[in-house]
């Protein structure tokens, strides 16, 4: 080992404190990555344990064939069979909505309900329903209902009982098999699930199983530890699934450490450049400095590795008892040493990574720097030729790439588009952007500090010292902010293509659920006088409208079309309506809103006239509005009603369009029961909770945000660390200046309101290039996506991101300027 090697390791064991915090960064990409790795493992465990749909009673399952009744039977009395249990549906139409009644002991091994309330059904007729089946239905304990069954005769449904079972949908409802064989119309089973006695022969049941049902059509005879198996690695591909995207998102978070990391090093030599300079001076060479310098890297890799897996392990193994206190069950994460093992040696080779570049830079320090302060030779300024020439290239083929894009961006309803290539060609010059981000940072850094310094300067002595600090070094101030750059963009692309995507998602379901609940019967049904008077005298209700529709009109090549005269007027929510052309508003008399696709399949546009024929009748129109995607409530064509009555269409209303008067799902519930006391006389109607529709996207739309912003979260995460990393390093650097600012008389309050104010800025700086980089690519990524959606701005959503990353920055510069406004003015003005 040569003697400048021995001289800086011997430098870091003297200071450990300050190695972790060179290796903050890579210690929390450590600890991301391995928590990674322990999440996925106690993910599929617990499924692997439990979380599959066949119970661990179930020894045989025969599914996937023709199964009947008459085989049920057989398999239950082969020798060896204890229970042996049928697994179907049927859906029922009934008065209050669609119902789906499903087959299940109700007791047992077998099965897979608990009874909460009554009883479970045993005699013909009887059914048991979920909590929620209660509230949207109205189908509680005692009450009565009809069901249509598969071969068109009426069955009478009896509540007998309330249960419990895996995942309440809100119609659902169980009941023995032969009810459920009399609603479908038909004797076949889905699945039969089989439990054996004690000390039977597994193998010997499963072959006599397999004679019984051999044929054509023979259902296939799996173990119930297969289908466990099987249906767990199955819900394992989807976790996969999901974590092949947390993996992108923690490639990123591991791609900014290494840029934290390598401004930290960057700081630290230049801390120590006058020592450096001696060894230079006292015969040194510049290899060995350098290769001295890379292996105090890889050895700041080393700790931070080993210390971010065992910080990540002994919280994975937190997780299950903590859990277990709130009454979840979880698995344990194990001992993944193989993936503890790779963790380390990835920190490692980041750190290396990381140190190369400031390394080999502070190994050309010449001799006479060690006549210099480490202040004096801490702080560089600008950028080189060839970086600066490296940036305007990256830019330029960033904003090419970008221009190429915007030329070839779809039109409305446009074909033979390769939406996936787009994506690819933003991606990639949203990379090369960034990368030009990183080459021209220092450049870019003043004058967005000279924008956001201007009130600061203003406000006093702190406020100039503060920005002129960030502003003394625009490397340091670039390389962190850089960072927070990436987190705001990620964040800003989210919120931004989320909320287009939103707004898109909307404006389509509003064609399908235009209102919180759609009253109507098979076509042609009309609705008895008086109704629609109820339902607008209800104080449970609210925005009542009547419409009629018909499913047999003709229009061009397009028969059994289907006709509304549903009013844009009446039903307010409908002017949201995604249209290529036109208004909707503009539907009068001779005027009519086309789904896109008949236009594109009919050949018309704005202005074109049609022809839409009804039983030997026939009006012509011209087209007001095209829509995007179906006219209102899944029609093909929307017609002023004098239209529709000159198709022959008679004048009582076939359907009505209600809100909720009261919001959340207590409001809903009542406007629900207030529409099926209204329609009771009428048993052929049936209401349908539009709004759920409505919910189910926002919700799906909700979590997908929550994950992405959770997961962009680990970037910004590590862009906190480096400014609070940053930020303890330049007290360090800067003890000296800071002994004399409280020798002329700054008070401790005021040192600690600069440095806290220097690492709020670097979070300004990160933030302003952020969505000034990340609004632009969002917009672009959207049009690209060819869904047609609005280019919106979340002003507030991205005000709040602005301000939380600026509170957030200046909050990890906070314990480093405490620590520094202790310091004694005589202690930090003796430091070197």
């Amino acid at each position: 080992m040569s003697v400048v090697l021995r001289t800086q390791l011997a430098g870091v064991t003297k200071r450990p404190a300050r190695l972790l915090l060179t290796g903050l960064a890579v210690l929390v990409a450590s600890f991301v990555v391995y928590a990674t790795v322990l999440a996925q493992q106690i993910t599929e465990r617990s499924v692997l344990n439990g979380l599959s749909g066949t119970s661990e009673a179930v020894d045989l399952v025969i599914q996937n064939g023709e199964i009947t009744g008459k085989d049920l039977t057989a398999v239950a009395g082969i020798d060896g069979v204890a229970d042996a249990v049928a697994r179907t549906e049927s859906y029922a139409r009934t008065p209050a909505g669609d119902l789906i009644v499903a087959s299940d002991p109700g007791s047992g091994p077998l099965s897979t309900v608990r009874v909460t309330d009554g009883r479970y059904p045993t005699a013909p007729g009887e059914i048991a329903v979920t909590p929620r089946t209660v509230d949207r239905m109205g189908l509680g304990v005692g009450a009565t209902t009809t069901a249509e069954t598969g071969d068109g005769k009426t069955v009478r449904l009896t509540v007998v009982g309330v249960l419990t079972p895996r995942d309440d949908i809100g119609f659902l409802a169980y009941a023995p098999l032969p009810t459920v064989v009399q609603i479908n119309g038909f004797d076949q089973l889905d699945r039969v699930d089989v439990r054996l006695a004690a000390g039977a022969d597994a193998d010997g049941v499963q072959e006599k199983v397999v004679a019984l049902l051999a044929g054509e059509a023979a259902p296939e005879v799996a173990t119930g530890a297969d289908v466990r198996l099987l249906e767990a690695r199955q819900a394992a591909a989807e976790i996969d699934q999901l974590f092949i995207v947390v993996r992108v998102f923690v490639a990123v978070a591991v791609a900014a450490a290494v840029l934290i990391a390598a401004s930290t090093f960057r700081i630290v030599f230049a801390q120590r450049m006058r020592q450096l300079a001696l060894l230079r001076a006292v015969g040194a060479g510049r290899g060995p400095l350098a290769r001295a310098l890379a292996a105090e890297g890889a050895l700041t890799g080393l700790v931070s590795g080993v210390t971010g897996v065992l910080a990540a392990l002994a919280v994975g193994h937190l997780i299950p008892p903590l859990l277990s206190a709130f009454g979840v069950t979880v698995s344990g994460p194990g001992f993944p040493l193989a993936s503890a093992a790779g963790t380390v040696v990835l920190a490692v080779l980041i750190t290396i990574v990381a140190v190369l570049a400031p390394a080999f830079s502070a190994a050309r320090v010449a001799p006479l720097e060690a006549l210099r302060s480490a202040a004096t030779t801490g702080a560089r300024q600008g950028i080189g030729w060839l970086r600066a020439i490296t940036g305007l290239l990256l830019a330029a083929a960033a904003g090419g790439i970008a221009a190429l894009v915007t030329i070839n961006l779809p039109g409305p309803m446009q074909e033979d588009y390769d939406a996936q290539t787009m994506m690819l060609a933003v991606v990639g010059s949203g990379a090369l952007a960034y990368l030009a981000l990183i080459a021209l940072g220092p450049v870019l850094v003043r004058p967005v500090l000279a924008l956001a310094g201007w009130p600061l300067r203003r406000s006093g002595p702190v406020g100039r010292l503060a920005v002129g600090g960030v502003g003394g070094s625009s490397r340091r101030a670039a390389a962190v902010s850089v960072v927070v750059a990436l987190g705001v963009t990620l964040i800003a692309g989210v919120l931004v293509g989320g909320d287009s995507i939103r707004v898109l998602a909307e404006r389509e379901t509003v064609a399908a659920a235009p209102t919180d609940f759609e009253l109507k019967g098979p076509a042609g049904t009309p609705l008895a006088a008086g109704v629609a008077e109820q339902a607008a005298a209800s104080g449970d209700l609210t925005g009542v409208a009547t419409y009629r529709w018909i499913s047999t009109a003709e229009i061009g090549s397009f028969t059994e079309a289907v006709v509304t005269d549903v009013s844009a007027a009446a039903v307010p929510r409908l002017a949201d309506l995604d249209t290529s052309a036109g208004a909707i508003t503009d539907v009068a008399p001779g005027k009519a809103a086309v789904a896109g696709y008949l236009a594109e399949m009919e050949g018309v546009t704005l202005g074109d006239p049609v022809t839409v024929k009804n039983n030997g009748r026939q009006v012509r129109v011209t087209v007001a509005a095209v829509l995007g995607g179906d006219s209102p409530l899944h029609s093909q064509i929307l017609l002023d009603p004098s239209d529709l009555t000159a198709l022959g269409v008679a004048a009582a209303p076939t359907g009505l369009l209600a809100d909720a008067a009261a919001p959340g799902e207590d409001g809903r519930t009542k406007g629900l029961r207030a529409l099926r006391t209204i329609a009771a006389a009428q048993p052929e109607l049936g209401v349908t909770v539009l709004a759920d529709q409505r919910d189910q996207i926002s919700q799906q739309l909700g979590v997908l945000m929550a994950i992405a912003l959770a997961l962009i979260g680990l970037t910004v995460l590590i862009a906190i660390v480096g400014v609070g990393s940053t930020t303890a390093l330049s007290v360090v650097e800067r003890v000296r200046e800071s002994g004399l600012l409280r020798a002329v008389g700054m008070s401790r309050g005021g040192l600690h309101t600069m440095l806290t104010t220097e690492s709020a800025l670097y979070g300004v700086i990160g933030a302003v290039l952020g969505l000034l980089l990340g609004v632009p690519y969002a917009w672009l990524a959207v049009s690209a996506i060819g869904l047609d959606a609005p280019l919106t701005l979340p002003g507030w959503q991205l005000a709040a991101v602005f301000a939380i990353l600026v509170a957030l920055t200046a909050l990890a510069g906070v314990m480093p300027a405490r620590r520094a406004a202790r310091v004694s003015p005589v202690t930090a003005l003796a430091a070197d």
